[in-house]
């Protein structure tokens, strides 16, 4: 499990799914023309994570980004995948809030299951 999802849980809060950047990220030019170094340090520094009160996407190493937003304002969980994304297990997820707020997480490994999960959760 994540080292920021652990330090940020809240009283009561579980960590129910939790998932990583696909394999994909090692196979672009920039993990070409770094052998390997700059998607070693996105997959590490990458955490995504359903809990039983929120969804938590953490990246960055030096500067930090982070979406955190509660079950119940999230209205939605869409996946887009291509064909090669489906046959591979990858994808994008657009976490559509309360109020219009988007969140794209492109290159997640099983979106289908990220979405099941959360589904799951929020009911």
């Amino acid at each position: 499990m994540g080292s920021y999802i652990n330090k940020n849980l809240i009283k009561g809060e579980t960590v129910e799914y939790e998932t990583h950047l696909h394999w994909k990220i090692y196979f672009t030019l920039s993990g070409l023309f770094t052998l390997f170094i700059y998607p070693y340090i996105r997959q590490v520094t990458n955490e995504f994570a359903i809990t039983n009160k929120r969804v938590v996407v953490k990246r960055g190493l030096f500067a930090r980004y982070t979406f955190e937003m509660n079950l119940n304002k999230i209205e939605t969980v869409n996946v887009d995948q291509s064909i090669w994304g489906r046959i591979f297990g990858f994808g994008t997820i657009t976490i559509v809030g309360t109020g219009g707020t988007r969140e794209l997480v492109d290159s997640i490994s099983k979106p289908l299951e990220f979405r099941r999960k959360f589904q799951e959760v929020s009911s």
